[in-house]
C-alpha cells in the first residue's frame, strides 16, 4: 500500500507517462509529420544531443534567487513597519502594473543583448508576489497577540523573531510557487526578443530554423526546472511550516 507521500510522486509521474504514450501513439498511428508534432522519443533525443546548451541556456533562476532574497527583506521591512509600508507599498504597486515586456527594450539599453536583460526580467516578475505576501502576512499578525508578547516582557525583536517569521511563512511559499512560473514567463519573454543565450533564445532559433523537436525540447526543460522547483519548495515547507497544516 502506498502512503500519502508515495501518491504524491507516483500518481502524477504514472499520469504522466500514460500521456506521453498516448503522444507517442497518436502520432505514429495518424503519420502526424514531425515538423507539426513530433513524437516524445524524438524530443528526448533532440534533448540528449542538446543537452549541454540546453543546462547552458538555463538562466532564469539567477534572477530568481536574487527576486526571492530581496523580496523577502522588503516585505519583512514594509509588514513590520508601518512608515516603510506608506512610503514604499504605493511605489511597488505602481512599478508592477508596467508590463515588463515594456521594460526589456530600456534593459537591453541599458545593459546589452545577452542574459542580463533576461535575468532582470525574471527578478522583476518574481519580486513582487514575495514581497507582497511576505508583507501581508507580518502586517496582519493579530494584535491581541502582540500585546500579550509584550505584557510578557517580550522585545519587538523577539516577537519578529519567534512569531513574526514563523506566522510570515505559509504566505511566503506560496509566493514561491507563484513567483517562479512568473520568472519564468520574464525569462522566456526577454531572451526570445532580446538575447543570444537562454532558453527562450534556444527556442527562437529553433522556430527560425523549424526545429520543431528542439522546440519541444526547451519547452521540457522548462516544465522539469518549474516541477522540480516547486517540489523543492513543497518539501521545504512541509517540515517548516507543518504546524499550519491540519493533518
Amino acid at each position: 500500500m502506498i502512503g500519502p507521500r508515495g501518491r504524491r510522486v507516483v500518481l502524477p509521474l504514472a499520469v504522466f507517462v500514460g500521456l506521453v504514450l498516448v503522444w507517442e501513439a497518436t502520432v505514429k498511428v495518424l503519420h502526424v509529420q514531425p515538423i507539426v508534432l513530433p513524437p516524445p522519443s524524438g524530443v528526448a533525443l533532440t534533448m540528449a544531443q542538446t543537452a549541454g546548451p540546453i543546462a547552458f541556456h538555463a538562466t532564469t533562476l539567477l534572477g530568481f534567487v536574487a527576486a526571492v532574497g530581496l523580496g523577502l527583506l522588503l516585505g519583512f521591512a514594509i509588514g513590520g513597519s508601518a512608515t516603510v509600508n506608506d512610503a514604499f507599498y504605493p511605489l511597488l504597486v505602481g512599478f508592477n502594473s508596467i508590463p515588463k515586456a515594456a521594460v526589456v527594450p530600456l534593459l537591453v539599453m541599458w545593459f546589452g543583448i545577452g542574459t542580463a536583460p533576461a535575468v532582470l526580467t525574471a527578478f522583476l516578475l518574481a519580486f513582487f508576489p514575495v514581497a507582497v505576501n511576505v508583507a501581508v502576512g507580518l502586517a496582519t499578525l493579530e494584535a491581541e497577540l502582540r500585546d500579550v508578547l509584550r505584557s510578557l516582557g517580550a522585545s519587538r525583536w523577539q516577537i519578529f523573531r519567534k512569531v513574526g517569521v514563523p506566522r510570515t511563512m505559509p504566505l511566503f511559499f506560496a509566493s514561491l510557487k507563484v513567483a517562479v512560473s512568473s520568472a519564468f514567463v520574464g525569462s522566456v519573454i526577454s531572451e526570445t526578443v532580446a538575447s543570444n543565450a537562454g532558453i527562450g533564445y534556444l527556442m527562437a532559433v529553433a522556430a527560425s530554423d523549424f526545429n520543431t523537436r528542439l522546440a519541444f525540447g526547451g519547452l521540457a526543460v522548462l516544465a522539469a526546472m518549474g516541477v522540480l522547483l516547486y517540489g523543492i519548495f513543497a518539501v521545504i515547507e512541509r517540515r517548516v511550516t507543518a504546524w499550519a497544516y491540519a493533518e
